[in-house]
This record gives C-alpha cells, sequence and structure tokens, in this order.
C-alpha cells in the first residue's frame, strides 16, 4: 500500500492551511494522527428506524468496521437517505434514483478510497449500486440478510401470506384481532422479506454481479455468520484498494447476463428487470429488455421458495445457498471477475448441496422454463414482463374482456362494489400507475381479486398494467409495460369491454381493437395532469426514463465522469 496513490491523500495529505482544517476538524472525533496516511474505506450506511428491514445496521456497521482495521484501513461511517419499502409513500421506487444521487455525490465530495454499501430493504440495494457505480471507485456490497420464518399457532408464516391473508380479511373469513396477532409473530427478527422478494433477489443479484464476497445472499439477519461476513467484507475492501478493483471492472456486460441467469435459477422478483438495466445505464453496458428474454426465459427453476415454491431464504442459505445455485449453473455461466479477485465460478465450487427439498440439480429442476418473459404488441410496444414461475399456466394463453380501472384510487373505490362487472374470463387492467402516472411507478399491478371472484373460488385472473408488483406475490401480471398510459401509450386508450390477448408462448400482448379506433382514440386523449409544481419529483417527471429503460433519470445514465476536485478554502 505504501507504493499506492490513496484518493483520499488529496485531502490528509495536504500541508498549509487545507491540510490543519482536513485533519484538525476530523481529530475532535478523537482519531490518532497516524490514522490519515491510511486508506479511508467509507461505510455507506441505510440505517434508519422507517427502514425496520435496515434497522439492525448500526450493529452490523461496527462489524464492518473491525474487518477494516484489522486489515490497516481507516473506516468512516456516512448516513445516506434510506428507502424503506414497509413505510414510504407514494413508493420508494420514486426515491430510488434520488437515494443514487445522495450516494454518489456524498462519496464524490468526500475522501474516500473505498466504499462499503450497507443494503438491506429492496430499493436500498438498487439506489446504492448505482450511485456507488457511477463514481467508479473499489466498492463491496454487504447485504443485511432476511428475517427468520415467522410461526403462527405451529405453522409457518411469511411475506407471501400476506396476500392470502387479505383474500380472506375481504371475504370476512379471519378478524382484525386475530390479523394483530398474526402481525407480532411475523416479524419476529431482525432483516429484509423472508421469502424470494425483492429483497432477496437484490442480494442474490448482489453476489451473482461479483459485487460481494461469496454467501452474502442468503445468511439470515439474525445469523452470526452475518456478522462474520461484514467482518470479512471489511478486510476485503482494504486490499481492494490496493489491488485497484474498481466497480467497472466487476460490472461487465457477462457479468449482468450472469445476473439475468441466476435471477431465473432462483424465482427472483420481476423487480429485477427494472433494476438491472438501471444498473447497466450507470456503468455504460448496452443492456436490452430482450435480453432478459433471450438470456433468462429457458432457465430451469433450481430454488423451491415462496412465493414460487413452499421454502424460505433461511432454508435456502441452510441447504448451501446462492453457490450450490451458481454450481449447478456453471455451463450458462460466463467466468467473469468477483471483488474477492476469483471467478463467479471459481467461488462456487466447492459448494455443497444439503437439502434437495429446497435446491434441485439442474437435471430435475422444480420448474423448466422459469425466468422473466417479455411480451410485446400494440398494448406494449416497447414491452411488458410476465413472470411465469408466479403465474398459472391456464392463464399464459387467453383472452378476455377488459376491466379498466383509471388509477389506483379508481380500483379501490369499485373492485369490490356489487356493480363491478367482471368474471374468471376478464382482464384486469390498472392504468397510471408507471414511472409518471404514479408517479414512481409503484408496485400495485398485482391487483386483489375482487370479492366477487374470490367468493366463487377464483383464485387468479390475468392482470395488466405498467406498475411493478411486489417481489413477495404471485399471479399472471403483465407489468412494467412502455409506453406508459401517463406518457400516451396505448394502454391509456383502453376501455372496459375491450378484448384482450395475452399469448406468452408467443411473447405477445395485444389490443384487438381497429388501428382507426385506437387512433381516433389517442387523438381525443388528453394528459393526466399530475400537479406537481415544485421539488424532487417534478425533476423525476421532467427526466425519467421509461420501465424498459429501468426508469432511471435519462440524465444520470453513461459511463463515469471523474469531476475534478476544486479547493474549497
Amino acid at each position: 500500500m505504501a507504493d499506492k496513490k490513496l484518493r483520499s491523500q488529496a485531502w490528509f495529505g495536504k500541508k498549509g492551511r487545507d491540510g490543519f482544517i482536513y485533519r484538525a476538524w476530523m481529530k475532535n472525533q478523537g482519531i490518532p494522527d497516524d490514522e490519515f496516511g491510511k486508506p479511508v474505506i467509507g461505510i455507506c450506511n441505510t440505517w434508519s428506524e422507517l427502514t425496520p428491514c435496515n434497522a439492525h445496521f448500526r450493529e452490523l456497521a461496527e462489524s464492518v468496521k473491525k474487518g477494516v482495521l484489522q486489515a490497516g484501513g481507516f473506516p468512516l461511517e456516512f448516513p445516506v437517505m434510506s428507502l424503506g419499502e414497509s413505510l414510504m409513500k407514494p413508493t420508494t421506487m420514486l426515491y430510488r434514483n434520488l437515494a443514487s444521487m445522495d450516494v454518489e455525490e456524498t462519496i464524490r465530495a468526500n475522501p474516500l478510497d473505498a466504499v462499503v454499501l450497507m443494503c438491506g430493504c429492496d430499493k436500498t440495494t438498487p439506489s446504492l449500486i448505482m450511485g456507488a457505480a457511477s463514481v467508479d471507485l473499489p466498492t463491496i456490497v454487504i447485504s443485511g440478510g432476511a428475517m427468520l420464518t415467522g410461526r403462527y399457532k405451529g405453522k409457518k408464516l411469511a411475506t407471501s401470506d400476506l396476500w392470502r391473508i387479505v383474500d380472506k380479511a375481504t371475504l370476512g373469513e379471519i378478524e382484525d384481532e386475530e390479523i394483530r396477532e398474526m402481525e407480532s409473530c411475523f416479524g419476529r427478527s431482525r432483516g429484509h422479506c423472508m421469502v424470494m422478494g425483492t429483497a432477496s433477489t437484490m442480494a442474490v443479484m448482489t453476489e451473482s454481479l461479483g459485487m460481494s464476497l461469496p454467501t452474502n445472499a442468503a445468511i439470515p439477519a439474525a445469523d452470526s455468520r452475518r456478522k462474520v461476513l461484514a467482518q470479512m467484507t471489511g478486510r476485503r475492501i482494504v486490499d481492494m484498494v490496493a489491488e485497484d478493483i474498481k466497480v467497472s471492472d466487476v460490472l461487465t456486460r457477462e457479468a449482468f447476463e450472469n445476473a439475468i441467469v441466476v435471477n431465473a435459477a432462483t424465482g427472483g422478483s420481476s423487480n429485477f428487470v427494472v433494476h438491472l438495466l438501471a444498473i447497466a445505464g450507470r456503468v455504460g453496458v448496452d443492456l436490452d429488455l430482450k435480453d432478459f428474454d433471450k438470456i433468462g426465459s429457458k432457465v430451469p427453476l433450481l430454488t423451491n421458495l415462496q412465493p414460487a415454491g413452499e421454502h424460505y431464504m433461511e432454508d435456502f442459505y441452510y441447504a448451501g445457498g446462492l453457490p450450490v445455485v451458481i454450481k449447478e449453473l456453471t455451463h450458462l455461466l460466463k467466468e467473469t471477475p468477483t471483488i474477492n479477485g476469483k471467478s463467479i465460478i471459481e467461488n462456487s465450487a466447492n459448494s455443497e448441496n444439503y437439502d434437495k427439498n429446497v435446491l434441485a440439480d439442474f437435471e430435475k429442476p422444480f420448474q423448466e422454463n422459469a425466468g422473466i418473459v417479455v411480451v410485446y404488441g400494440n398494448l406494449c410496444e416497447r414491452g411488458g414482463v410476465i413472470k411465469p414461475a408466479a403465474a398459472s399456466e391456464e392463464l399464459l394463453v387467453h383472452s378476455g374482456k377488459a376491466v379498466v380501472f383509471e388509477d389506483i384510487e379508481d380500483y379501490h373505490a369499485r373492485v369490490n362494489t356489487p356493480e363491478l362487472e367482471i368474471d374468471e374470463t376478464s382482464v384486469m387492467v390498472l392504468k397510471n400507475a408507471g414511472p409518471k402516472g404514479y408517479p414512481g411507478m409503484a408496485e400495485v399491478g398485482n391487483m386483489a381479486l375482487p370479492k366477487k371472484l374470490l367468493e366463487k373460488g377464483i383464485k387468479d385472473v390475468v392482470r395488466v398494467s405498467d406498475g411493478r408488483m411486489s417481489g413477495t406475490a404471485y399471479g399472471t401480471t403483465v407489468l412494467h409495460v412502455a409506453p406508459e398510459s401517463a406518457s400516451g401509450g396505448i394502454l391509456a386508450i383502453v376501455e372496459n369491454g375491450d378484448e384482450i390477448i395475452l399469448d406468452v408462448p408467443n411473447r405477445t400482448l395485444r389490443l384487438n381493437v381497429d388501428d382507426a379506433e385506437i387512433k381516433r382514440r389517442l387523438e381525443n386523449w388528453e394528459a393526466p395532469d399530475l400537479g406537481v409544481k415544485r421539488g424532487y419529483t417534478k425533476l423525476y417527471l421532467e427526466n425519467v426514463n421509461q420501465a424498459d429503460k429501468g426508469a432511471d433519470m435519462d440524465f444520470l445514465r453513461g459511463k463515469t465522469v471523474n469531476l475534478k476536485l476544486r479547493e474549497s478554502h
């Protein structure tokens, strides 16, 4: 490290007035003088009591610091905007890009040689990676881990059960008092959702991209080995400074292709698509929506995890974790580098499957062709995504009459009214749930079924939306329709009773209305007045890309530009 020119020395190595200011003000925290020649490791912490999934991060950060100190680094922890999926309105997705800007500018503006990203709840992972990628320093991720599985009256309880509980409540089969009791049995430990929802999908994405140490994806938050991994992460980042391993060295085109394959095999969330596209856009990798179908749609499902299967994230780890899945996929993966200096394939070579009820061999998968499918047609000219592993097979080829909800408020107002004309053949359509329409592209695409269908025992119908759905949810739902309705996509002019034809095997979604009528409706369509006149949301609405481009801001895409550091004193 003695020969390594440290970025932090532009601050702490200076003489005269500026050097005095940089060091003296830091010394008021009790920092010895000899620390200022060591590599400075920023610990980017998304701890917040408003982000319950990340509420244990202050403690976890101490384990990272131990590792940094052991390896001869100088750890400095700093906060950034934290995105709590369970509390924030209108949706954390609205603020993902803002949080990434916070991360980028905080890293760029401060005397940091490398960064540890502490990620947990859904959007904290992509936002932190997006921001760090835009600066391109040595960077490593430590995820917070999933909660232990809930237990209620002798049965397991997890996030995906929430949708079933809601349906029972709609039917009057469960009382509020019992729901409140379930709540206390649900979140029984620290950590994020205990199924293969978006948070766990993001942890899987991170490990498969090579941005974390092996086993990061699945260690439960409450397991002491999560702290051990955090400590080893702290040690490793110091070595990465000496080896000059930057984000751009790891996030190659081949790494993104690997992540698509692994996501399919693990039954990952459909939200993976919009986040991976956004990250790729930050590092200048030409990733297209079609790549998710081309690369991943034929990959078999190797994990038996909710919501697509039966088991939970802690079962995943105890069965061998992600390295087992990667080992089974070796023939489909590229030998890409990871942050520990080994390839993704080397890291998994010695893994062992301890439970084949949870993790399958490639030759005997739980499901064939489980990856994300992308459909096109006049209703989604720039694409829409569907997750077959979470859908009903009999609905993957379907035509039905549209039951249209103009926005989520319209849906809530009418979905359970006796007047709603709907049956099991209908196609539920939700407009104005996309990046601009909501705004923020909320997880509302998997609309709960109307009471009148639930009473008939109907469990699923085809649903179409420009919004997203929770990674913990399931159903035959076409999501991320682009262009969205608020931007004048064809979705905007769908009317009640129109026939919609879905054909997943042939990758099509079509509004069966003649072109002349579509043209007439578009000519009479008026863009909704979103009523936003100021602040970040105005900036977002003016610059956000559509879902097929990752819903990132147009001015944030592209390779890193290292801005010149100017003196401030």
